[in-house]
């Protein structure tokens, strides 16, 4: 630039800066998808330049829009099959983006009162929306194709959305993270006494919230800091240009987080607005809730720019706050703009190759039956977190991948899709009962099908040779298609293979005659348990006439029939039968809620009478919740296929008119934690026979639990307020809103979410994420120490050191000083033997390492043997105590250490004094 003055060099650098500046604007809006719901023309906003599209192309039905205040017009989606509903959105693989909805609730009429939804990126939930505010959400997160969906998944009531608007950002966040989300808390523009900052002058549309104080207000032309704004990481200009300041404190209050500890980043923004300021006179100390996190000396470096990323945990609350430093400093702290980002784990989903076949499938299914509700309420992700109606899911290669596709009767047309042949883990097709036509396409060598059926359609053409030899197929219908050649593969007549050689209702081949032996002797077999299952329901339906009725109102019951062996190899036939309340017979039941008996995650608990004089606890689902449809549904579930004298027996269930409530036997000596160290009026004073008692009723729950025939169940919050008494002290496990199957071969151990309560929460599983049913064993390890000790299992209104009961108690017991942790109640009452058996049972299973742990079986069996140990000594001290009385003390003896296979980490129960997911 040889031969320009100074200011002509300024004024070419500024013009090069406001070209750049244009010219990424406009690359940055090519990468923007702005949609406005129901919106009947495409439009350009005025003020930001942003060019809005319909969603026509997701939802082109008019009747889902309703009227919120003229012109605008929100999406309810309420008239469209299913429970999820999905924008899918183009995307570039790896690159991060900026997804916010707009959810306005305040001015719509027919939202009514409670109603929440789930929103999820793909299958990451990102936040719960409700109709009692206005809400927009923000999700920040790495796209892993070239489509990613944003899904509003319903809890209760009608999910609605009036816009969405994705944008494309710098690569500042997330960076080095790509397996987490993150949501958008608060964006701070620091000392702004203006109106937000968006786009334009945001190049990928952030909106920063002004923050005005009473602290000192600081600005600085442009130009002066124009130069600095080289990294995308930046805020833009105008965020920067402001900034808060005071002599000695800053502080910044958000009590609007998240209810329950959460992981969160604090990205902090400072630029020195003083030009006059040199490294070392600005010095500063960040504190976050109370804890000293960081020093600032923003000048340190020769830049007049820093930017500082903080991880925090959190439950409910943020106090930031900035002090001048006592070590010399001449100024206080400055702060120009931050960021509070929630962060979320980012779940795995179906596996691409699936996710790619299946949605064709769906794109050629359409072409021919685009008003089919089965098909158009294909959407999001395939298998999670609930598969597709006719789609079933297995868990393989931390993925999940389609097995099984059965869409018979489901009144479809047109060719059988191509594509359907690409889903490589696909091992039964049961396309029969439908009208499709044409030819059946053939299949690669590479398929693991083991069943199709394709009968009753209207095929023609030939059964191809590729689907006739298939290495794994045991099964394969083809008959009641009138237009199908009669000529079949020589390979149909192989012996391995099951066929109906196309012959309509030819369901089996001749040579499977020892297949039917057996079919029919399994049926006589069934036939005769069947008449004896009836006979019997006869018999007790006529002995119990007179002391039980159902409802008035007739309603219907759910019945499955469960086959358990018992000890002794006898089959007995137990028949669960879950009813199914009006919602006028609950409120009749209860006296419209008017005995409130407890409170928990899911919701209040009343007291209630049926109408045969039961006595019944109503669970009812609070609009509050934390606990969503799921859970409902998985206890419905869990409890209408298991049954057990220690589980509370689920006797019925009410999903109307949104409302989602449970209805149990009223226990009417309340929960173990009620008796223990509950209520004052609750409370009272159990001796240690009934103590084990207790705990060996609790421990045989589990174990049937833990041993299911079908596949074994995993509680997940296990806890001496989930072990309920009834009138004869015996106890049983309740609650499994947050129960799992246990993880098979071949499963990923890793839980989506991890589950529990504070104090009983499994180290292992809080660090790892991988359950398993020792999770559940170190949860009643703690509960064994309440029922030792009296004490409940968190309580940080004591010393630091007895904060975590389990913490506090190893040292006591590994110097074998049980005495010392002993409940003051009943000391001098017990048995020494018997109670070293508990302890010692107690310490094994709350060892940090899963392998270290006995099962529930080994557990049942040694609080078996204390309990007889126990009883035997109470009736001796009974007979000796006419001759002059007893004293009944303990004894000490070493306890065994065992080795740590691995460096010990702070177990999370002391150090984090909640998890993840309260309750």
């Amino acid at each position: 630039m040889e031969g320009l003055s100074h200011w002509e060099t300024r004024l070419l650098g500024f013009c090069i800066l406001c070209i750049s500046l244009i010219l990424h604007q406009t690359r940055a809006q090519e990468g923007f998808k702005s949609i406005q719901s129901c919106a009947q023309t495409n439009f350009t906003d005025p003020k930001t330049n942003i060019s809005w599209t319909t969603d026509d192309q997701w939802y082109p039905n008019i009747s889902s829009c309703q009227e919120i205040s003229p012109p605008s017009k929100l999406r309810v989606f309420s008239s469209t099959v299913g429970n999820k509903w999905c924008y899918s959105l183009k995307t570039r693989k790896d690159e991060i983006y900026l997804l916010r909805g707009t959810f306005k609730a305040g001015e719509l009429q027919k939202a009514p009162p409670g109603t929440s939804f789930d929103v999820l990126i793909d299958i990451t939930s990102i936040a719960i929306v409700k109709s009692s505010e206005d809400a927009v959400v923000e999700g920040i997160f790495k796209a892993n194709d070239k489509y990613t969906n944003l899904c509003l998944s319903k809890e209760r009531g009608d999910p609605y959305l009036l816009k969405l608007e994705l944008r494309p950002l710098n690569s500042e966040y997330l960076k080095e993270k790509p397996s987490i989300a993150l949501k958008v808390i608060d964006r701070v523009d620091v000392g702004s006494t203006g109106a937000e900052i968006r786009y334009p002058d945001d190049l990928f549309d952030r909106i920063w919230r002004p923050e005005p104080g009473d602290n000192n207000v600081t600005a600085s032309p442009m130009t002066n800091i124009a130069i600095v704004n080289a990294s995308r990481a930046l805020p833009p200009i105008q965020v920067l240009r402001t900034a808060l300041t005071h002599p000695e404190q800053l502080q910044f209050l958000h009590n609007n987080l998240d209810t329950g500890f959460y992981e969160y980043e604090l990205y902090l923004y400072f630029l020195e607005l003083n030009e006059s300021v040199q490294a070392g006179q600005r010095l500063f100390n960040i504190y976050i809730n109370g804890h000293k996190v960081a020093e600032m000396d923003i000048m340190a470096f020769g830049s007049r720019y820093r930017m500082l990323v903080l991880n925090f945990t959190a439950n409910g609350a943020l106090n930031l706050t900035m002090i001048k430093a006592a070590n010399g400093s001449q100024l206080g702290p400055i702060c120009n703009a931050y960021e509070i980002l929630q962060i979320r784990p980012w779940i795995q989903g179906t596996n691409q190759e699936d996710k790619d076949a299946i949605f064709n499938v769906r794109n050629e299914l359409l072409a021919f039956n685009p008003n089919n509700k089965v098909v158009v309420s294909w959407m999001g992700d395939p298998c999670l977190p609930l598969p597709w109606d006719g789609l079933f899911c297995e868990s393989r290669d931390n993925s999940s991948a389609i097995s099984k596709l059965d869409l018979s009767f489901k009144d479809l047309q047109g060719p059988l899709p191509q594509s359907i042949t690409k889903l490589q883990k696909l091992r039964e097709l049961n396309m029969s009962n439908n009208h499709f036509s044409q030819v059946i396409p053939g299949f690669p060598s590479s398929s693991v099908l083991t069943s199709v059926d394709l009968s009753h359609n209207n095929f023609m053409g030939n059964i191809p040779d590729s689907l006739a030899l298939l290495p794994n197929l045991v099964t394969l219908l083809f008959g009641c298609n009138k237009k199908l050649s009669k000529d079949v593969p020589e390979n149909l007549y192989r012996s391995t293979l099951d066929t109906d050689k196309g012959v309509c209702g030819g369901r089996r081949s001749s040579h499977k005659a020892k297949r039917i032996v057996i079919g029919t002797v399994a049926g006589g077999l069934l036939l005769i348990v069947g008449v004896i299952g009836i006979s019997f329901w006869i018999y007790k339906r006529k002995v119990t006439a007179n002391r039980r009725k159902f409802d008035v109102k007739g309603h219907p019951l759910t019945k499955n029939a469960i086959y358990s062996i018992s000890s002794m190899d006898e089959i007995i036939l137990q028949s669960i039968s879950i009813q199914n309340f009006s919602l006028d017979s609950i409120e009749t039941a209860t006296q419209q809620y008017k005995t409130l008996i407890g409170e928990g995650g899911f919701g209040p608990v009343y007291r209630g009478t049926l109408s045969d004089g039961q006595e019944v606890a109503v669970k009812v689902r609070s609009a509050t919740s934390t606990q969503g449809t799921r859970e409902f549904d998985n206890e419905l579930t869990l409890l209408s296929a298991i049954q057990h004298e220690n589980l509370v027996p689920l006797l019925g269930y009410c999903n109307e008119n949104d409302q989602q409530i449970l209805v149990y036997p009223f226990m009417s000596n309340g929960s173990l934690q009620d008796r223990l160290y509950g209520e004052a009026a609750k409370r009272k004073t159990l001796d240690w026979p009934t103590r084990i008692s207790i705990a060996l009723g609790a421990a045989r729950g589990l174990t049937y639990l833990h041993t299911f025939s079908s596949r074994s169940v995993i509680h997940r919050d296990v806890k001496s307020s989930n072990i309920l008494l009834d009138n004869t002290m015996c106890a049983k496990v309740a609650d499994f809103g947050f129960s799992k199957y246990a993880p098979q071969e071949g499963d990923s151990a890793a839980s989506l979410e991890v589950r529990g309560t504070a104090g009983y929460l499994d180290p292992e599983y809080y660090s790892t994420q991988n359950l398993t049913a020792k999770s559940d064993v170190f949860s009643f390890g703690v509960v064994l120490l309440e029922i030792i000790t009296g004490r409940e299992p968190l309580n940080i209104k004591r010393p630091r050191t007895e904060w975590s009961l389990v913490e506090w108690a190893k040292p006591h017991i590994r110097n074998s000083r049980i005495d010392e942790i002993v409940d003051p109640n009943i000391k001098g009452w017990y048995h020494a033997e018997a109670m070293w058996r508990v302890v010692e049972v107690a310490l094994s299973c709350t060892e940090t390492f899963s392998a270290y742990r006995p099962s529930m079986v080994d557990i049942v069996r040694e609080l078996e043997d204390a309990l007889i140990i126990e009883t035997n000594a109470s009736e001796y001290m009974k007979s000796i105590d006419s001759f002059g009385g007893s004293n009944r003390f303990s004894i000490e003896r070493p306890i065994a250490i065992l080795p740590t296979p691995l460096p010990t980490e702070p177990s999370p129960i002391l150090s984090q004094p909640s998890p993840p997911q309260p309750r």
